[in-house]
């Protein structure tokens, strides 16, 4: 393994104390961030020995690193989940669904209501599950309100609803409801979801049978009915624990690389919920694993339980003290046949993830890194696609597609209204983008891409490469890609000066070169149309008095496209707010237009 001098350097002077790394490559972009107990031992085992491939691509990709000494290991974990949510390294975990679960909230106010949500706040309120759904939310929510009738209406309106005429409400709009009465219900809902249910059954079994007795034989249906929604809603899921203390199980494996930690939600005694969670990892895995908890709760949506359970290789202490929760690690009984049964899933998990992996990985970064070989430049983990779009030189446009590490990453996607070209000329246009594009680059401090690709010939590229090299004083390769007659990529353009790559035909970089092609080709042609479009619709109505720019963005927003406009009636118009004369001058226009087709 090559070892450049800079790094060398500074291995022999890093220190044996906690602290975090910043692992950085040839731009200068922290790609990783690390913890360790001894920094000196651990940095310096991504330089010595061999690794698997997926971290040997991580060390290849470094050229420098920094480090931040801390007191101790929890300082050290804290500090790497506050630096991984600042710099958003491309190499470390980073939990970015943000999974929402429902939950039943109970709210804090003069006349409570029962709601169900996936946002929780620190607003006072009540929150109760996650709920394995939105549907299990919404049946238990449905019991309870035909249990306690609290109001369901945001604002008091100033009659009764018909809630109240089911019973389901005690319609506090014009009824004097006392707090001693939404004392007893909202405790009596905060006991019955915490798993206090059975006594609530139980009352009410007894209120059916003295119903029953008293020949009040609808008042009994209503509780029979009553019992049969707990008994539906409640009691169908399997106990997982008899305490009915709420707790999340955690158990993990690592293999080839690759960590999957399975979460189950336990509430009340039953597993109402599961998480999995697969991802690379480059560290040691019971400190993979403490970031994971970190970030795991940090999220808005993933209460702390007063348990948490995790497997025998992980530390409680750190773990502890990092969440300020109860943390074990059982040695034996009910609550380590959960970890197992988590560690279980986890693994199943795991392997049936292999597969695809392997197969995302040999399409995507296998794919660049073997592109990289074959143009003889540095692996191109960030690719810029350009295309020009034009009708005969009319409303003439350019796009951009980013792809990062053989994946597509629509947000960076760019589009251009050609400003200075009159006409269709491809290598002005070319040359305006490329310009606009790599000069904010450069002002802004945004990431610059390992390889551009331009969708054209010798003409279009050289026009790029003017820009970039003589204007800008940048030294980024481009590439350009050439179509067959039946418009299908074929070949790949590079150097000088510019030769034909050799890539297979049936290579996952040639497939990925056509996928590039495709998208920017396919991104540039929906926004030329958009253009147009737009273009049409304002032409026809400049040509019509009393249409002005309020009216134009009426109509436009109305009928979206000239095709809708020209299908519309009179009334229609007149519908949106134009005078009766107007709306018939417009479509008497719009009429001669079709007739002259």
């Amino acid at each position: 393994m090559v070892v450049l001098d800079n790094i060398k350097n500074k291995l022999e002077i890093l220190p044996d104390q906690p602290g975090c790394y910043l692992m950085k490559d040839r731009q200068g972009t922290i790609i990783y961030i690390g913890k360790a107990k001894v920094l000196k031992n651990r940095v310096r085992s991504y330089f010595t020995g061999s690794h698997d491939t997926k971290t040997q691509r991580l060390v290849n990709e470094i050229r420098d690193f920094e480090y931040i000494i801390t007191s101790s290991n929890i300082e050290a974990l804290i500090l790497e989940m506050n630096l991984i949510k600042k710099h958003d390294p491309k190499y470390n975990i980073m939990l970015k669904d943000d999974k929402s679960y429902p939950y039943i909230k109970l709210t804090n106010e003069r006349h409570p209501r029962l709601i169900i949500t996936r946002k929780v706040k620190k607003d006072k309120g009540k929150y109760f599950g996650p709920y394995p759904n939105a549907l299990a939310a919404n049946e238990t929510k449905k019991l309870l309100d035909r249990l306690y009738p609290l109001r369901k209406c945001q604002t008091l309106p100033d009659r009764v609803c018909l809630y109240y005429h089911l019973g389901q409400c005690l319609a506090p709009c014009v009824n004097e409801v006392s707090q001693e009465t939404y004392k007893k219900m909202t405790n009596e809902i905060t006991k019955f979801l915490n798993g206090g249910y059975k006594e609530i059954k139980a009352d009410l079994q007894k209120k059916m049978e003295e119903a029953a007795e008293k020949l009040e034989f609808e008042r009994a249906k209503e509780y029979r009915d009553q019992i049969s929604s707990i008994e539906a809603t409640m009691e169908k899921q399997t106990m997982m624990s008899a305490d009915f203390v709420n707790r999340d199980v955690f158990g993990y494996v690592l293999d080839k690389g690759w960590m999957c930690i399975q979460v189950f939600f336990i509430r009340q005694g039953k597993l109402i919920e599961r998480d999995v969670s697969t991802f690379p990892v480059y560290g040691e895995a019971e400190e993979e694993f403490l970031t994971f908890l970190g970030q795991f709760y940090s999220q808005p949506n993933h209460f702390k339980p007063k348990e948490i359970l995790i497997p025998e290789n992980a530390d409680p202490q750190l773990a502890e003290q990092l969440l300020g929760v109860k943390v074990l690690q059982p040695k034996k009984g009910q609550k380590k046949d959960l970890v197992q049964l988590a560690t279980k899933n986890a693994h199943m998990a795991l392997n049936e993830k292999f597969s695809l992996i392997e197969k995302d990985e040999e399409r995507t970064v296998l794919a660049i890194e073997k592109l990289g070989e074959a143009m003889g430049i540095y692996t191109p983990y960030r690719i810029e696609a350009f295309d020009n779009s034009n009708l005969q030189g009319a409303d003439p446009v350019s796009a951009l597609v980013v792809f990062i590490n053989g994946k597509p990453d629509k947000k960076e996607y760019r589009k251009y209204k050609i400003k200075t070209v009159k006409g269709p000329d491809d290598y002005e246009s070319m040359r305006e983008v490329v310009r606009r594009r790599y000069t904010r680059v450069l002002r802004e401090g945004l990431p610059l891409p390992d390889l551009i690709v331009i969708d054209g010939g010798k003409g279009q590229i050289e026009a790029a490469r003017e820009i970039l090299e003589d204007e800008l004083n940048l030294d980024i390769p481009i590439a350009g890609l050439a179509k067959d007659d039946k418009h299908r990529t074929s070949q790949l353009l590079y150097g000088s000066p510019l030769e034909i790559i050799p890539l297979g035909r049936n290579s996952q970089e040639f497939y990925l070169l056509q996928r590039i092609q495709d998208e920017v080709h396919r991104f540039a042609i929906t926004f030329h149309r958009q253009l147009r479009g737009k273009s049409a619709f304002q032409s026809v109505l400049d040509e019509i008095e009393g249409i002005g720019p309020a009216r134009k963005k009426i109509l436009r927003r109305h009928f979206s496209s000239l095709k809708k406009m020209k299908e519309a009636t009179v009334e229609d118009f007149t519908n949106i707010g134009l005078p009766v004369k107007t709306a018939q001058i417009l479509k008497e226009h719009l009429q001669k237009q079709v007739e002259k087709k």
